[in-house]
């Protein structure tokens, strides 16, 4: 298995592999992820900024960095002003979509939640995508969809370098 640049494609500009081919499929991608994400925002009277605190949100209940969600660690993950994450916080909780939670510890902490109700409200419309998510998924052995969990980690831990490195961008 090659991993290094050992592709004799990986110089060139049209290659399948190239750097090209790989920022056209990326930004596809992200297109239709974002315009999926837009529709769920509208149907829902949300803003766009609200679709991204409710994914962070998600993703901190999912426990994938053992952290709960926080609005200062919101704040920080959107690059948004304290007033700006409060006013999506109180939009979120006023549409049914988050709940604020008290620690019991240290009750100045307020920890985020997805709203289970506002779960399954995503999971019905987010559903023809997990379904087209299975469907690509199918069509790969699971050592080839190692390399691509692979693939979107290092990309991910990329992405999150160069925000760290340059917070105003």
């Amino acid at each position: 298995m090659r991993t290094t640049d050992e592709s004799p494609d990986r110089g060139t500009d049209d290659g399948p592999t190239s750097l090209q081919s790989f920022a056209v499929l990326l930004r596809r991608m992200n297109g239709e992820f974002n315009r999926i994400a837009h529709d769920f925002a509208h149907a829902q009277g949300l803003h766009p900024t609200d679709m991204q605190a409710l994914v962070a949100i998600l993703d901190a209940d999912r426990g994938e960095d053992g952290r709960a969600m926080t609005p200062g660690r919101l704040r920080e993950q959107l690059d948004l002003t304290s007033g700006a994450v409060t006013a999506c916080l109180d939009r979120l909780e006023r549409a049914g979509h988050i709940r604020r939670v008290r620690d019991s510890g240290d009750r100045r902490v307020v920890h985020l939640h997805y709203a289970a109700a506002a779960k399954h409200v995503a999971r019905d419309f987010f559903k023809p995508l997990a379904a087209g998510t299975e469907a690509a998924r199918r069509q790969f052995a699971d050592d080839e969809l190692r390399v691509v969990i692979r693939f979107l980690q290092a990309m991910n831990e990329e992405l999150a370098q160069l925000r760290r490195a340059d917070p105003g961008a």
